[in-house]
């Protein structure tokens, strides 16, 4: 023990820290894979009964686009979406996202609102040359930008969207077989579990904006934090990937900080 105090005087034994993994807290942010970050945070159909549901349904689909260089938000998709298995919402499902049923009532089934969402990202392809890319390691030289999702978890891209799509045999876009979870990677920079997005907020100083289980809110709130991991530096990568022809989800590389 004596040997340990003195070795921990002399600077030999570095203290537990909550400083990021890469010790490079308020220093000049590194150079992004990624150009641009389209975070998305699904909403969906949700009961408080106690029984086992297992068709829960997009009825909020956001997403907002992050400038990794700047820190802008440039531009935003959102929609309302009508679910058809379950079109009645639960009175614990309004209260909980504050979506009411007239707004589902008015908007599009998911068929037709990915076909929105497609037409809105190809657009910003075309104004701000964006590309998707997945396992990149290197930072792009070309006058491309390299755009890659983010959630918070894997749920919303790898079970909420992925589950449905079969359910309904719909066609589920191919560039959202890769994303980055920021809930992972937010554990792994900072080596600290994080309570809840609104709690991995205030561990960085940073207040939760508007009402949490708002998709839109929660998607721009996950963009201020990755914005703020992107200034502490730490490099985002994408971490999960469906791969080609099979339903699998598989790890990409390594996660920040390792």
């Amino acid at each position: 023990m004596a040997t340990k105090r003195l070795a921990r005087q002399l600077g030999l034994i570095r203290r537990k820290s909550i400083a990021p993994a890469n010790d490079k807290l308020g220093r000049s942010k590194s150079k992004q894979l990624y150009d641009y970050l389209i975070v998305i945070d699904f909403e969906s159909t949700c009961w408080n009964d106690g029984k086992h549901h297992n068709s829960q349904e997009i009825i909020e689909f956001p997403a907002v686009l992050l400038n990794t260089l700047t820190g802008e938000i440039e531009c935003e998709f959102h929609a309302y979406v009508q679910p058809q298995e379950h079109p009645i919402l639960s009175e614990f499902c309004m209260e909980l996202t504050g979506i009411k049923q007239a707004q589902v009532d008015e908007g599009a089934p998911l068929k037709i609102c990915l076909s929105q969402f497609c037409k809105w990202i190809h657009k910003i392809q075309q104004q701000k040359k964006i590309v998707f890319a997945t396992g990149v390691s290197e930072p792009s030289t070309s006058a491309a930008k390299l755009c890659a999702f983010v959630t918070w978890s894997d749920w919303d891209l790898g079970v909420c969207l992925e589950y449905e799509c079969k359910r309904k045999q719909l066609l589920k876009p191919v560039f959202l077989n890769s994303w980055i979870d920021l809930r992972a990677t937010y554990k792994l920079f900072y080596r600290r579990k994080p309570k809840g997005l609104s709690g991995a907020l205030q561990e960085v100083g940073i207040e939760f904006s508007g009402r949490e289980h708002s998709g839109l809110d929660d998607s721009r709130n996950t963009a201020l934090l990755a914005w703020k991991m992107i200034r502490d530096g730490c490099l985002m990568k994408i971490t999960r990937s469906f791969n080609k022809g099979t339903g699998f989800c598989k790890y990409i590389g390594k996660f920040p900080g390792q």
